[in-house]
């Protein structure tokens, strides 16, 4: 009897001291804390820091602290950090997710959207949950999607106006098959290097041209020996934003709803940044004397292509799904 009544005496402090404000008590109340990276600067890094803003004004008992690009390690290295969980929450370029995640490669399909703004509003809604719907099974829960630019052409010998003014054209593009087989189809010599070896070659001959947008070009510093620019549009690049599914799983449903809705406003807050900054890329090249070609015949490179049965070559690889092409498609009407 006297054991029962000391253990109920222990019980009645336990609870006094709960509601007065004991360890126990707050510990409920502390705000979970979570740390997101980009590991890149410029506008990736604007778009964590967007989705820091958004959740921590939310006031939802979710704090989130954003570290410095570069402090935890490189695209590759943070990505499968995030799927670890030593980071919480990542905005990394979209390709280097594909290493794991093959579904994203659909992506990579040369004209698929005609512009940014079409991107955006496709990825950050319906279809891009649909991209990204196998996420868990490597860890990850997709929040949304931002941009690094469309992919355009320039070259240092000639104006690119047609399909036909690529022929032959020595043309860098990233070490992707996909993008290779794109020039190769339309009659170019693409050369795949990584891009710290584009300005060399631009500058001895190797390359001729390049498939970046203005941004990129001034950001990399790659247009000393670029005459022309032709906005083609030809290919869309991404950057997703993206969390580990343990630390979304931590959150009440009120949580994940505001977590999930910053993904989208700083995905679509990072469109905005990339105008802005092609726009700016636009005016350097234009006063380094880089002429523009602002409407270039786009249908006649899709034809030389033979856009959309051109995604057939693609039918029996592994990423392939014609149900995500199709949604995308559709979605683009």
């Amino acid at each position: 009897m006297k054991k029962l009544i000391a253990l109920l005496l222990c019980l009645v402090m336990v609870f006094a001291l709960a509601s007065v404000g004991s360890p126990l008590a707050l510990a409920a109340d502390k705000p979970v804390k979570l740390i997101a990276y980009c590991p890149g600067a410029g506008v990736p890094f604007q778009t964590v820091e967007k989705f820091a803003e958004i959740v921590n004004a939310a006031d939802c008992g979710v704090e989130v602290e954003v570290h410095e690009n570069g402090t935890l390690g490189n695209d590759a290295e943070a990505i499968e950090s995030t799927r670890m969980g030593t980071i919480d929450v990542i905005c990394a370029g979209t390709s280097g997710f594909t290493a794991f995640y093959e579904p994203a490669k659909i992506l990579d399909l040369p004209f698929l959207f005609s512009d940014a703004e079409q991107a955006c509003d496709i990825m950050n809604g319906p279809v891009g949950e649909e991209i990204f719907a196998g996420f868990g099974e490597f860890g990850l829960t997709y929040l949304g999607e931002g941009d690094n630019g469309m992919r355009h052409i320039s070259t240092t010998n000639r104006p690119i106006h047609t399909a036909a003014d690529v022929e032959g054209l020595k043309i860098r593009v990233p070490t992707s098959q996909l993008y290779l087989d794109v020039w190769e189809a339309l009659g170019a010599t693409p050369v795949a290097l990584a891009l710290p070896e584009l300005a060399l070659a631009l500058s001895n001959g190797t390359a001729e041209a390049q498939d970046n947008a203005t941004y990129h070009l001034v950001a990399n510093a790659t247009y000393d020996n670029i005459k022309y620019f032709s906005y083609i549009n030809y290919m869309w690049m991404g950057t997703t934003i993206a969390m580990n599914s343990k630390s979304w799983d931590k959150l009440s449903a009120e949580q994940q709803e505001i977590v999930k809705a910053a993904g989208y406003e700083a995905g679509r807050y990072g469109f905005e940044l990339i105008k802005e900054a092609n726009l700016e890329g636009e005016a350097t090249l234009r006063e380094a004397g880089v002429e523009f070609d602002t409407e270039p015949d786009v249908q006649s490179f899709k034809d030389k292509l033979d856009i959309p049965a051109y995604y057939d070559r693609y039918e029996e690889e592994t990423w392939f799904n014609r149900d995500l092409l199709n949604a995308i498609l559709e979605a683009i009407g």
